[in-house]
């Protein structure tokens, strides 16, 4: 199993995508010697198809108010603990005026899926970020109408992030009352129709996940021809169903990661929040097999610790200055930069990072 393992992972270097078997086994395994080999060699296609450096992502996530009760969401509207909020659109374009100081290229506005911020709000913001800032702009506002994206499109937003979180409809739909994987995937064509960069994503460890599962989201992410995937344990949240559920672990995440850029070399991977969460290395661990994508999170600190998705959020009390501080200091230490511009994604277009 080991040689054959190995076999597959050389050939995986030099460009031959993974069948869903192989990957499977590939997450089943707990040969060391394997998954050392995964993560260099995953290292090596990110070097050679992205290079070196990371791309920052300034995030501002402007309300914890959202109309799915997916059952292992902080944010849930079944959940009565939490403190609501919604920040004013001119307050969320505000707060970006620090992070285009800093030089990042792209602005993230994420929210709960809140129809209190119509059509006229998200493109006036979009609007005011690129008169002001000149920024790239991304958004993660959940299942929209066809018409809404069409209009955030034409108003300049470059991408849109929509993680489809398991690509098991069973599972999925067991996870999102009154909710249907065909629908999730059917906005997803609709944004890469409309010119998106788009992304999606999936947890880590939820319950009842497989390796199988896991194996066809990375053959879902490939074969869809995203730009974007953001990979994090299923991490639980307090007053919730699954709140005594178990973790995501890192190992799986990081492996997910590796085969992600293994298969999609030129994906723009982020290494996110929740893998801080699970280990104060893990985004370092991550940058090392695969991810070049970090996302410093502007939101203003008296709305930052109620935006919990999951238990014990990293970076919830974190000044932008310490945020930032500490990316650079971690980038620094691991011979990494700090990449210019808006980093858009090197598939297709013609625009290039």
């Amino acid at each position: 199993m080991q040689s054959r393992l190995l076999k597959i992972i050389e050939e995986a270097e030099r460009g031959r995508p993974m069948t869903v078997e192989e990957m499977t086994d590939i997450f089943a395994t707990d040969d060391e010697d394997i998954r050392r080999t995964l993560f260099e060699v995953a290292d090596r296609v990110r070097h050679k198809s992205v290079g070196d450096a990371v791309y920052l992502r300034a995030l501002v996530e402007f309300s914890n108010h959202c109309r799915n009760n997916c059952s292992y969401c902080g944010i849930r509207p079944g959940n009565r603990q939490v403190k609501r909020y919604r920040m004013e659109p001119e307050e969320i374009v505000e707060a970006l005026a620090v992070a285009h100081r800093l030089n990042i290229g792209t602005a993230v506005l994420q929210s709960g899926e809140d129809l209190w911020y119509d059509t006229g709000k998200i493109v006036w913001m979009i609007r005011e970020i690129k008169e002001r800032y000149g920024m790239a702009v991304t958004l993660s506002l959940g299942e929209r109408s066809y018409e809404d994206y069409q209009a955030f499109r034409e108003a300049g937003a470059d991408r849109y992030l929509l993680r489809h979180e398991t690509s098991d409809p069973e599972l999925y739909a067991g996870l999102h009352p009154g909710m249907t994987l065909q629908h999730r995937l059917c906005c997803l064509r609709q944004l890469k129709e409309l010119g998106y960069q788009t992304g999606s994503g999936n947890m880590v460890g939820l319950p009842g996940q497989t390796c199988l599962s896991l194996a066809h989201d990375v053959a879902f992410i490939r074969d869809m021809g995203l730009e974007m995937a953001g990979i994090g344990p299923f991490i639980p949240a307090e007053d919730t169903p699954l709140s005594n559920a178990e973790c995501g672990t890192l190992d799986v995440v990081l492996r997910e990661v590796a085969l992600l850029r293994l298969n999609s070399p030129l994906l723009m991977i982020p290494a996110t929040t929740a893998v801080a969460t699970l280990d104060s290395q893990g985004r370092q661990q991550a940058l090392q097999c695969g991810a070049n994508i970090l996302m410093p999170n502007f939101t203003p600190l008296r709305y930052r610790e109620r935006y919990r998705l999951y238990a014990g959020k990293a970076c919830s009390n974190e000044s932008f200055e310490q945020c930032i501080g500490s990316m650079f200091g971690m980038l620094s230490s691991i011979g990494r930069s700090v990449g210019k511009g808006p980093g858009h994604s090197l598939k297709g277009s013609g625009v290039y990072i």
